[in-house]
């Protein structure tokens, strides 16, 4: 009766052993889904930096009258930044800057006012901007005047002078995109780590509850032999 018992003691504990296995898989399937889930939601706006889709004046824009201000739009949000991380530069074909106060951000739009502007010819709109991914992004477009405006022939002085590129990017304080992986991965971890020890804490007290029921039904097969 003995070994009767013991023979089903063992195959309890490998029924159980059998059972919980298809639980741990699914709590590792659920873990390692959401983290992916996290780092695909999170790193993945952020992987593309912004690109121009359209701007007024548009580039190549041969004009009879003067533009007032300039807009930009962009495919995604620009960030805000620290002061000078965006910035629009308008030079005329004097090589003075016609650009007036400082840019404003709503949403992908980046505007900026206009002196009114004076000689005729090709004016460059340069423009550096701080991309949803916190990285800087520049580039210029062109557009003709043609015909003088009523500005004058050289741009009013530009106050507080120009900042450098290199200072503008220092200065962007935008969020990189290195940041939102390094937090999935963070968060990958800890769920692991959580699944580990439920999976520890789920096998043992099997175990311990296996162990139990089988000692109850050998004491019975015992007072049945006696």
């Amino acid at each position: 009766m003995t070994e009767r018992s013991t023979t089903r003691n063992s195959t309890a504990r490998n029924s159980t052993t059998r059972s919980n296995r298809p639980r741990r898989a699914g709590r590792w399937s659920a873990v390692v889904g959401i983290a992916l889930t996290a780092l695909l939601v999170t790193a993945g706006p952020a992987a593309a930096h912004n690109v121009l889709i359209s701007s007024n004046p548009g580039a190549g824009d041969a004009l009879d009258q003067p533009p007032e201000q300039i807009t930009l739009t962009f495919d995604q949000h620009v960030q805000e930044g620290a002061d000078g991380a965006n910035q629009i530069a308008v030079t005329g074909p004097d090589g003075g800057q016609w650009q007036r106060g400082d840019v404003e951000i709503d949403g992908a739009e980046v505007t900026t006012d206009l002196h009114p502007l004076g000689p005729e010819g090709e004016y460059v709109i340069g423009y550096r901007i701080l991309s949803a991914d916190g990285h800087s992004v520049s580039d210029e477009i062109r557009f003709t005047l043609n015909q003088p405006g009523p500005g004058g022939d050289e741009a009013p002085a530009q106050p507080g002078g120009e900042q450098s590129d290199e200072q503008a990017e220092s200065d962007g304080g935008g969020v990189p995109v290195w940041v939102w992986i390094v937090a999935a991965v963070v968060l990958l971890g800890f769920g692991m780590a959580a699944a580990l020890r439920a999976g520890g804490s789920s096998g043992s007290g099997s175990s311990s509850g296996s162990g139990k029921g089988p000692d109850t039904s050998s004491g019975s097969d015992g007072g049945r032999d006696s």
